[in-house]
């Protein structure tokens, strides 16, 4: 198999599993017991809490557990809003926001709350002076993702920032920076961000673990999405997921300082092949190093995911939340409307080989040539 999905997930690293299968195992006891057993797995999330915000780049005490991702935007798109519902009722977010966003917004337009959605270019950047536009003295919350899914774009957070100061807005700023993690620097501070969502499937970590920076100055005020027994300093409740938590940290901890820049050489490399080919179109390399984005104008996205399928190549033609329905990413760009259903995403990681991307091209050069999604 030719895994090439990297962006809808990623397989578990060889020190993600250990560390998971020692605290499920030996480190088994509830970190809420008072009893020796429960005191060594708190200790245990504490440091693994410290690993990945060290990684993050914030406190420990500005992160808190999630079950994934979706989880950690719901809870800070409510709470953002239940903090600044007296102070106006704009919310300004992108047309390209994951579906953890945009299920959100759709729900808050629902009870009353004017969305204003920003639309991509044809590489799916946003124009930072439309975001500063956007922005009024009544937007309650600009919720901006670092990393669109994709197409591999960096969206303008950090100017997001800088026009909230710059209307005297009361806002606070989200970002959903899943695809972010670990593959582009950033921290929150230098982002000017209140909330910052992260998960750890995306790095080889096991599915089910995210996490949600929340600034410090926000602490006192921000409420909870869950109620419960008080874990996670009372806003997030529920007995933490320790197995989980420490296959995060110890995902963090191989994720070495040369990855990212590893798996931007095969995506480069990718780019240059695959774009050679006649009859695929490069929609966008991607400012971030994991993900292109290709048309294969002549056939459906979905009809060449199948057929690479079949030859055991794991691409997608968009988020995998998607399950099979046309991106509305790609449709909000504007594309022509072949491009636009021929588009697929190829994302990469740390095991990814210019070999593999050989056969990818000489498969989709065979479907190119001869017109056929037959082998």
């Amino acid at each position: 198999m030719i895994y090439l999905d990297h962006a809808a997930t990623t397989p578990v690293c060889p020190e993600a599993a250990q560390a998971a299968l020692e605290a499920m195992t030996h480190g088994f006891g509830n970190p809420s017991s008072v009893y020796p057993l429960g005191k060594e797995a708190a200790g245990r999330r504490e440091r693994d809490r410290a690993v990945i915000a060290g990684a993050l780049g914030c406190e420990p005490e500005e992160l808190f557990f999630t079950s994934c991702g979706t989880e950690g935007d719901n809870w800070a798109i409510r709470s953002a809003v239940e903090l600044g519902r007296r102070k106006g009722k704009h919310i300004v977010t992108t047309a390209v926001e994951h579906d953890a966003v945009l299920g959100p917004m759709k729900a808050l337009q629902a009870e009353g709350f004017e969305v204003t959605y920003l639309q991509p270019d044809k590489a799916g950047h946003i124009d930072p002076q439309a975001l500063h536009d956007a922005v009024r003295p009544d937007t309650i919350l600009v919720s901006m993702m670092l990393v669109n899914n994709e197409t591999g774009a960096i969206l303008p957070v950090a100017e997001a920032a800088g026009a909230i100061r710059d209307k005297g807005s009361p806002a606070l700023l989200h970002t959903d920076a899943v695809q972010a993690f670990l593959k582009v620097p950033f921290t929150p501070r230098e982002l000017g961000c209140d909330l910052v969502t992260i998960c750890g499937h995306k790095i080889r970590a096991p599915k089910g673990i995210g996490a949600l920076y929340i600034k410090k100055e926000l602490l006192s005020k921000m409420k909870p999405l869950l109620l419960g027994g008080g874990q996670e300093s009372g806003l997030r409740p529920g007995t933490e997921p320790t197995a989980q938590i420490a296959a995060f940290a110890a995902a963090v901890q191989a994720w070495g300082p040369d990855t990212a820049e590893k798996i931007r050489s095969v995506k480069d490399y990718a780019a240059r092949i695959l774009s050679s080919i006649g009859g695929v179109e490069l929609i966008s390399t991607g400012d971030a190093p994991h993900i292109l984005a290709l048309s294969l104008p002549d056939f459906s996205g979905q009809s060449v995911v199948e057929a690479l399928g079949s030859q055991g190549v794991c691409i997608s033609s968009g988020s995998a939340c998607h399950r099979g329905k046309p991106s509305h990413v790609f449709a909000a760009m504007p594309l022509p409307p072949k491009a636009r259903l021929g588009a697929v995403r190829i994302s990469f990681g740390p095991e990814s080989s210019r070999e593999e991307v050989d056969r990818l091209a000489q498969l989709l050069g065979h479907m190119c040539e001869n017109k056929t999604l037959l082998f």
